[in-house]
């Protein structure tokens, strides 16, 4: 029986690239900051969003900071996962979520207003060739959520 070691190693990349961007997901929503996301990331890893409270973020570092900063916000802050997918010839993983959270910490941009907002968004991931997450893209209508928790 012959070995076929390029499936055997494209299987090992799939599955170390994907578990890197699950295990980055979770830490991003949880809010563990840049120091719980930063295995997972490549140096220098770029971020974008058409996304008012984010366009100044250029960074998956900065992104990661601001999620870390949100869940202090909203300590009840969490997400259902819809779907999670990995497409191994694009090294693209894609993670289409709800985020839900209620404005009841301090430190938010107005005072805490009790309101809350069960917000879609989806996390489109760039993987470079050591299953290292190399840029993100978030696809968020977040004047929705803003106007939801009162923020607008």
């Amino acid at each position: 029986m012959a070995l076929h070691y390029p499936l055997l190693i494209r299987q090992r990349d799939f599955l170390m690239s994907f578990d890197n961007a699950k295990a980055f997901f979770t830490a991003c929503e949880a809010g563990k900051g840049w120091q719980g996301c930063q295995p997972f990331v490549a140096a220098g890893a770029t971020f974008s969003a058409q996304s008012e409270p984010l366009v100044d973020i250029d960074s998956v570092e900065g992104y990661t900071e601001w999620m870390n900063w949100l869940v202090q916000v909203m300590p009840d802050a969490s997400y259902d996962l819809h779907a999670a997918s990995y497409d191994p010839d694009a090294r693209q993983a894609m993670f289409f979520a709800t985020f839900n959270g209620t404005h009841s910490g301090e430190g938010g941009p107005v005072p805490a207003t009790g309101q809350s907002t069960s917000s879609d968004y989806v996390y489109a991931i760039q993987m470079d060739a050591d299953g290292k997450i190399s840029s993100m893209t978030k696809i968020w209508n977040a004047s929705w959520a803003m106007r939801d928790l009162g923020w607008a």
